[in-house]
């Protein structure tokens, strides 16, 4: 069963609060479906994917509008499966016509994992994602982006770390890109690597609840933090 079929009826079986109980039970279509068991179950997996599909449709809506090429972005960075599509839109639209805002929705995504901030950047990284799959990041969707940064607690400079791997910049500062200053030593530099790469791994995606149709999209961001690493690597004469 995707994910997408396991949101419905979910809302209730795991008693998900606040504005998120609230989208879920919108969708709920009323086949009975129950929430997944398993050790990554119900309030990880599945509040993972409402929250981002929540977030999602109000980013779509940071320009003005949802549009159908939007919907279809959506879906094509989440893998959404043959016969989904209805369930995807479905959510979708109801995440973006809901009265409650953007923030109600990352605040409680920042309260549910408040204790795996892991969990916060597999949101954003995700949110990065779909902003840029029109090929544009309207000015507007990196104001949406980095406020809800803010509201996961996320500082100026992880905010800029996540900026510049996803996005880039003239200087391409690798340094940035691993979070660290340029005059940190090399065993510091090793070991933000390490942690970022072990972070970003699937396996530890999967551990932290993280859909399976979402583990792909690391593989950018992982190629981004291997090069920064391989670049100083070469600047400083490190083996």
């Amino acid at each position: 069963m995707s994910m997408w079929s396991k949101l419905a009826g979910a809302a209730d079986s795991i008693g998900l609060p606040g504005p998120l109980g609230d989208l879920l039970r919108s969708f709920d279509s009323g086949r009975g479906v129950s929430a997944p068991h398993g050790a990554h179950a119900p309030e990880r997996s599945v509040a993972f994917s409402i929250a981002l599909i929540a977030l999602s449709a109000k980013l779509a809506k940071a320009d003005g509008s949802v549009s159908q090429d939007e919907i279809a972005a959506f879906g094509d960075v989440l893998h959404v499966p043959q016969g989904e599509a209805g369930n995807v839109a479905r959510v979708f639209n109801l995440a973006g016509q809901a009265t409650a805002g953007f923030e109600g929705y990352a605040r409680q995504v920042a309260r549910m994992f408040r204790d795996n901030p892991a969990v916060l950047e597999d949101v954003l990284d995700a949110l990065f994602h779909i902003a840029k799959a029109d090929g544009v990041m309207h000015p507007s969707e990196c104001a949406y982006l980095e406020e809800v940064a803010e509201i996961f607690g996320f500082s100026e400079a992880e905010w800029r770390r996540l900026k510049i791997t996803h996005l880039g910049r003239a200087e391409d500062d690798p340094y940035v890109v691993l979070g660290i200053d340029p005059d940190a030593s090399d065993q510091d530099v090793r070991t933000a690597y390490r942690r970022l790469a072990r972070d970003n791994h699937p396996d530890r995606m999967m551990a932290r609840g993280v859909p399976s149709e979402l583990i792909g999209m690391a593989n950018e961001k992982l190629a981004a933090i291997n090069a920064a690493h391989a670049r100083i690597r070469a600047e400083r004469g490190l083996k």
